[in-house]
């Protein structure tokens, strides 16, 4: 019997931790603007979550079992976040105020490849460089790495911008996405020319 209440338990476990991992995920495509997916993960979701509650409710006189959920909830919580970390969906703006207004802080970003609207500024100490910085999250890292080779120093605050309208980088996103569709087509109709 004790063995049968250690799977039990450990079921339990797993099924909320899935279950929790599963509601972060969801929700944090739904706020991404990912409805369709989110939508899809949901009726995973709740199957997971009706299982799991199932168990605990069929045997509620087993402390264990109650523990058992309580404790998966929480794992669930950081795996979630672990696996929405390693998703990095969407993008991230970066505000960066340089003690250093000669440091050619903008030509080496744009070198690498990242998307930089810069202005002079003034500190309480006197002159700075000011810049706006967005990149897609998962360079988000190697991002903050670079800004502290160019500048230790360099005063940084990031946010993750809700809408994104003109400018350079959304006509490079939709070049892009262009590029993407063209070489579709023509792997199409490749494919159906029997090349």
């Amino acid at each position: 019997m004790l063995s049968n209440a250690w799977v039990m338990v450990i079921i339990i476990l797993v099924v909320n931790i899935v279950y929790v991992s599963l509601n972060t995920v969801r929700m944090i495509l739904t706020m991404k603007g990912r409805r369709y997916i989110a939508a899809f993960l949901s009726m995973f979701e709740i199957v997971v979550y009706v299982l799991g509650l199932g168990m605990v409710l069929d045997n509620l006189g087993q402390i264990q079992n109650l523990i058992a959920y309580a404790v998966g909830f929480g794992l669930g919580v950081i795996t979630g976040s672990k696996i929405e970390e390693k998703l990095a969906l969407g993008y991230i703006t970066v505000n960066v105020i340089s003690t250093n207004p000669d440091i050619a802080f903008t030509r080496k970003l744009r070198d690498k490849g990242y998307g930089v609207t810069s202005w002079p500024a003034n500190g309480m100490e006197g002159d700075r460089l000011a810049m706006q910085i967005l990149t897609p999250r998962k360079y988000e890292l190697s991002l903050y790495e670079t800004l502290k080779e160019i500048d230790p120093k360099a005063f940084i605050i990031a946010y993750e911008p809700k809408q994104i309208y003109g400018g350079f980088w959304v006509k490079q996103v939709r070049k892009a996405r262009q590029r993407k569709k063209h070489w579709r087509r023509k792997k199409g109709a490749i494919c159906r020319n029997g090349g």
